[in-house]
């Protein structure tokens, strides 16, 4: 974690009015401490502008890692160059879960850059772009700054963006959201040339992001030109771990390798940050992707001539190791290359000294005693946790004559040097990965016999998302003594997603193996798991199918659409309740309907159908000719994010959620009944034969001018907790009646007995007669109440998922009241009007309106094919399924009326 060595400060700058006065809830900062920040407050600045932006609910406070280490770093050097850390205030806005703000953002940050770069005018060195870090959703206002036709592109040179889903959202809650993430892409992807002048840094947290998987970081495919690149900070040189998606911010690690990033791509001349794009990828693969263990050069001298008196030795051997401690000697170890072209096709080096001096080299020009002229290798090595190793391919390397190790003088460093030349062939094995049905019940086994410093397990058939397996490592010794650790990488040649774990030697060790994106269709590479060993022990690497990981899998890849899952259960549930009115004239319970009536064979099978028939042209010329939306499945499989029988185990998580859900639900209501009915006795419902009164619609009409006028997702929550007012009354009074009745049941029995006899006696049948059938006429009565009850509970459970799904603009919409009463875009405007003026009947409705209604059948058979559209087109668009309900519930209305 970063720490701050001075208090942070951050300096509100001040904006014109005419933006202030637009954007009254957004605010502009610069951040210091101590001397900097006092220096700063005049605002007279000479640094490097960076603009951060945080994401979704975070605070431009989030600056303050970025900001510390680049003014320690400063410091290092004199203030010879320094950064100027700017931030803006979101007001800590939800834009992940309502987009209607994102447009708004975008074009204030946009007023921040003309803000900031007129704070610089006049200046020697005066900047002409902005550097911008994008936390989250922060990453993709910035790309949307390139969408607004008065941008110029050129205001800005680099993105870094950090846990951004640039791909999709992760929640698709409203219509703006989806829409905004479909207008910055496609400007990526078709103005891609258009954006070669602007370098792109996407890095991802990896698995531990449990909000952001690592695949939406990736930027688009199409648009992955030589200015774009992706990583995910377990790959990440130095850092070589996973973040939370919080934690990326202020991951020390993570800052370190992006602030020296920042200070390489300082141009000398202009001060400011480098105007060559091949010098800003440069920087980021040094620091991003391949570390090769030296400080940064642009253009490293291509030969080089090896001074100093020190001793040479010709190494003959194929393997060698040193151990240096205390040599005050520099000494060059030559290993000729012509014995061993023939025999092996590598070489293999590895150093502890964990400096940034060279220390390999490849010599062009020798004489019988030493080497004239070398081209430095150390470029092509590559910093481990705890070694550089560099692997080199004889054959691309033909006018080299030998290799030679530079091990320079040690005073009080202790360092192990180990070169071998091997054959790639015995150094690699093939191993397949088991099945994906064998559920870790069979495993693959391999032992690595030989005394070699590295080993490549290719991993075969291991390329798609829904595969994860255990990988267990155990290491053997045969003489006990101190060694290094063993390093193991698991390396995805199709994407940065790398992920390495030290061990000790001798241990046993588990990898998690698991992807993030799956393999391209034009690349033929495979996974492979890099062992760099101990050379005199054993490994045995056994790997097995896990279940849990798999499960994992498919919550992170599609956890975000269970609530589709959830409502089509309940919906089913609700066309069940509906036919067993139909069929027996009583509404059954809605954990035994839910048991009865949720299948997944009357989902899945239909929509797989379509699937299918979408690759025949025929049917998709009619599905277009109709104008039909995409097949949700259809867009996941084409992003190879589809899993097989993955909507099967979403639906029966569905399942379960809706059961649980529905009995806490039931549980919870009839909780408060009971709390209502001790408040209140005896419980008073009135019963009014009318469904439509004078009073009601003064309510509908309340209602929807308090969601014309301010919001509709507030009008949704008023009618909302008016339904659920209502059912625990229903609750009270049926309890009530319940009680009443078995209370009565023997005055009743005895009352009954006794009216016969009168009846036999004295011919008075009229009187005994009603008396006796009275307790009939209240029994169903209550029959009654308890069927409207049942129906209620689940009209309830349906609508409570429309009010979750728009709680986001809820809260927007409360957090922005005091700069703005109407919430403006909003999403649920329209339905809300709707659902209004829909649940204020059906508060007040019951079942025995709905069971003599000509359109029961038609309303008892809707919600099926309502479920199916709903998994079918509402996995990726979540605001659709409000639209569902809303149309199930109109029906029910239209049986009250009709």
């Amino acid at each position: 974690m970063t720490y701050m060595f001075e208090y942070p400060e951050y300096l509100k700058i001040k904006l014109p009015k005419k933006t202030a006065r637009r954007y009254p809830a957004y605010e502009l900062y610069l951040y210091g401490e101590g001397n900097y920040a006092e220096a700063n407050k005049n605002l007279i600045l000479t640094g490097i502008p960076v603009l951060f932006l945080p994401g979704n609910a975070g605070s431009y406070k989030q600056v303050r890692s970025l900001g510390s280490i680049a003014l320690r770093k400063a410091e290092d050097i004199d203030f010879k160059y320094h950064f100027n850390f700017f931030s803006v205030n979101f007001n800590e806005e939800l834009v992940a879960l309502y987009g209607g703000s994102l447009q708004k953002q975008t074009k204030f940050v946009h007023e921040c850059i003309k803000v900031i770069l007129k704070l610089y005018r006049d200046r020697e060195f005066a900047p002409t772009s902005v550097a911008i870090v994008g936390h989250s959703m922060g990453g993709l206002v910035a790309r949307a700054l390139l969408t607004l036709k008065n941008f110029r592109p050129e205001l800005i040179n680099l993105l870094i963006t950090q846990a951004t889903p640039h791909v999709a959202p992760v929640m698709p809650l409203d219509k703006y959201l989806t829409d905004f993430y479909t207008t910055v892409n496609n400007h990526w992807i078709l103005k891609a040339q258009d954006l070669r002048n602007l370098t792109t840094l996407s890095v991802a947290g990896g698995f531990r992001d449990y909000q952001v998987r690592s695949g939406l970081t990736f930027l688009p495919r199409l648009s992955q030109h030589d200015s774009a690149l992706s990583v995910v900070s377990s790959a990440v040189p130095r850092a070589w771990a996973s973040t939370d998606h919080l934690s990326i911010v202020w991951c020390k690690e993570l800052i370190l390798a992006t602030i020296r990033a920042l200070f390489d791509l300082i141009d000398e001349n202009t001060r400011q940050i480098t105007e060559n794009p091949k010098k800003r990828m440069s920087v980021l693969n040094h620091h991003f992707v391949r570390h090769p263990a030296k400080l940064f050069e642009e253009n490293p001298e291509a030969f080089t001539e090896l001074t100093g008196a020190f001793m040479w030795i010709n190494v003959k051997t194929s393997k060698w190791t040193y151990s240096a401690y205390n040599d005050s000697e520099g000494k060059y170890f030559t290993f000729p290359l012509a014995s061993h072209r023939k025999s092996y096709s590598h070489i293999y080096c590895q150093n502890s000294m964990l400096d940034t001096n060279s220390w390999i080299y490849g010599c062009v020009s020798s004489n019988s005693s030493m080497c004239l002229e070398a081209i430095d290798l150390s470029w092509r090595a590559e910093l481990l946790p705890s070694v550089k190793v560099v692997i080199l391919k004889l054959e691309d390397y033909p006018s080299l004559s030998h290799i030679v190790i530079y091990v320079q003088p040690t005073v009080g460093n202790k360092f192990t040097l180990d070169c071998e030349f091997f054959k790639e062939d015995s150094r690699t094995v093939q191993l397949p990965v088991t099945h994906l049905f064998s559920f870790g019940l069979s495993s693959r086994i391999i032992l690595l016999n030989s005394t070699g410093l590295l080993y490549n397990v290719r991993l075969q058939h291991f390329n798609q998302i829904y595969q994860a397996f255990k990988i267990y490592i155990e290491s053997h010794c045969q003489l006990p003594k101190e060694r290094k650790p063993s390093v193991y990488r698991l390396h995805i040649p199709w994407s940065h997603e790398d992920s390495i774990t030290v061990a000790k030697v001798p241990s046993s060790t588990e990898i998690s193996a698991k992807l993030q994106s799956a393999q391209p269709e034009n690349e033929s590479s495979v996974p492979v798991l890099n062992i760099y060993s101990s050379s005199d022990c054993q490994y045995e690497v056994i790997l097995k199918t896990s279940l849990l990981q798999i499960l994992g899998q498919i919550i992170r890849f599609h956890g975000c659409s269970l609530p589709v899952y959830v409502v089509a259960n309940i919906l089913l549930t609700y066309g069940g309740q509906l036919n067993t009115l139909i069929s027996t004239g009583h509404c059954s319970e809605f954990p035994l309907e839910l048991v009865r009536t949720a299948k997944p064979y009357k989902v899945d099978p239909i929509i797989s159908i379509v699937v299918f028939l979408l690759g025949f042209n025929w049917f998709r010329e009619i599905w277009d000719s109709l104008s039909l939306p995409e097949v949700d499945a259809a867009v996941l499989s084409s992003q190879d994010a589809w899993f097989p029988l993955v909507s099967l185990i979403l639906f029966l998580f569905g399942t379960g959620i809706a059961y649980w859900s529905g009995v806490f639900f039931s549980s919870s209501l009839r909780l408060f009944s009971l709390l209502w009915l001790a408040l209140i006795r005896p419980p008073v419902l009135q019963k009014d034969s009318k469904l439509i009164t004078p009073r009601r619609v003064c309510v509908m009409v309340s209602l929807a001018l308090v969601s014309w006028t301010t919001c509709g997702a507030f009008a949704i929550l008023i009618i909302y907790l008016r339904y659920v007012f209502k059912v625990i009354k229903l609750y009270a009074s049926v309890r009530a009646e319940q009680n009443v009745l078995d209370g009565d049941s023997g005055h009743s029995k005895e009352a009954s007995q006794n009216a016969i006899r009168h009846t036999v006696k004295e011919g008075d049948s009229v009187d005994g007669a009603s008396e006796a059938t009275q307790p009939l006429g209240d029994n169903r009565t209550v029959a009654e109440d308890v069927n409207s009850l049942q129906m209620h509970v689940t009209t309830l459970s349906l609508f409570t998922w429309i009010m979750l799904l728009n709680l986001p603009s809820l809260i927007y919409w409360l957090k922005n009241l005091r700069y703005n009463v109407r919430l403006d875009p909003d999403p649920c405007r329209s339905t809300a009007i709707i659902l209004v003026s829909i649940l204020e009947i059906l508060i007040n409705s019951s079942t025995s309106e709905v069971k003599s209604s000509k359109l029961l059948k038609i309303a008892a058979k809707v919600p099926l094919p309502l479920s199916v559209a709903m998994v079918a087109f509402g996995r990726m668009h979540l605001y659709k399924v409000p639209h569902f309900i809303t149309f199930s519930l109109l029906l029910h209305v239209l049986c009250c009326i009709v």
